[in-house]
């Protein structure tokens, strides 16, 4: 290897110029993809205490969402339902219901937007009424087997209703190749299946479950499905089960305390890699900005930046919008 002072590495850094020019990684709108959470209703919107600048929003209120969206060109949103209280049960059957607050609202959306993907997501802890993303036996313990039969029927739906990606985020083992099999039957042989391939049992997660309004009552452990955060060669097995079934697209979430795995399952399998900066992440940030000890902007900029490095293809995250908005100053968009 060439030495100093034949090699000064500081030459590349001396202007703005340089810097971009030989940048290794790129930030821009198509990596995007905005979540949002929904609601029943017309003209509702709702404050998410625990995610500042976050909102649940009725249909209608979504729309206006959506037109920024677009006009920022942001490619993807992925909607979650926060449902009353009063529809969900022990089994979730609110899931299934193809006239329910999600397939309407795919409907809705592709009608509107017909341009813009939507991800569905695929499990039932928004609809249970213990909060769990599996049916459970009378011992408390999720019933793998059983969940998935009613997965398979939730995805059916969400891709009939028009969802693009279909997103299974339970972590049930095999459930992968039975909605692919499903979607194969019913002549969806173009919908995509993100899997959430290496979905950690993480304390990152509170906020979200807030915004669902998901909450475990009874059970077993989300530790029993999700998985181990010591481990990463586990990761590479559940990843390899999932291309295997069918997935299209791979996902790791939490997102960026996991960039080792992002890098491990994007150089093994070379499959699109996507991560979520989960709602934990995103608190975080907004928390110490509001305090004055980072700078907003420049704190996500930053980190969506890293998940790039580490080699994502898409990027979920409540930023997204804000990112684009960032990006189109600098001139960036596609």
């Amino acid at each position: 290897m060439t030495k100093f002072p034949a090699r000064r590495l500081r030459r590349y850094r001396q202007a703005k110029w340089t810097r971009d020019l030989v940048a290794e990684s790129t930030l821009s709108c198509s990596d995007l993809i905005q979540p949002f959470f929904l609601i029943d209703g017309i003209g509702n919107e709702e404050k998410i205490n625990v995610m500042p600048g976050i909102n649940r929003y009725s249909l209608d209120k979504l729309f206006f969402q959506l037109d920024k969206v677009e006009e920022l060109k942001i490619p993807v949103v992925a909607i979650f339902p926060c449902l009353n209280d009063s529809v969900k049960n022990e089994i979730g059957t609110e899931a299934i219901n193809e006239n329910g607050l999600i397939c309407n609202s795919i409907r809705e959306i592709k009608k509107r937007f017909p341009d813009l993907g939507v991800m569905a997501d695929v499990a039932l802890d928004p609809y249970t009424a213990h909060g769990h993303d599996g049916i459970l036996n009378s011992s408390g313990q999720i019933m793998n087997d059983e969940t998935v039969e009613t997965l398979v029927k939730q995805a059916r739906i969400q891709a009939e209703a028009g969802a693009d990606i279909i997103a299974p985020s339970d972590m049930m083992d095999g459930r992968v190749g039975e909605i692919r099999k499903e979607l194969e039957s019913i002549g969806k042989k173009n919908t995509l299946i993100m899997s959430y391939a290496a979905k950690y049992s993480s304390a990152f997660y509170g906020p979200f479950r807030d915004a669902v309004s998901s909450k475990l009552s009874k059970g077993a452990s989300k530790s029993t499905y999700q998985m181990d955060f010591r481990n990463t060669n586990e990761a590479i097995l559940e990843a390899g089960l999932d291309v295997e079934e069918g997935a299209d697209i791979l996902l790791v979430k939490p997102g960026l305390p996991y960039l080792d795995i992002v890098f491990r399952l994007k150089t093994e399998f070379k499959l699109p890699t996507f991560a979520y900066q989960v709602s934990g992440e995103f608190a975080m940030i907004k928390a110490a900005a509001e305090r004055g000890m980072i700078d907003e902007t420049n704190s996500i900029l930053e980190s969506l930046m890293c998940f790039k490095r580490a080699g994502c293809d898409g990027i979920i995250s409540y930023f997204s919008i804000d990112v684009a908005n960032e990006l189109k100053k600098m001139g960036i968009e596609r």
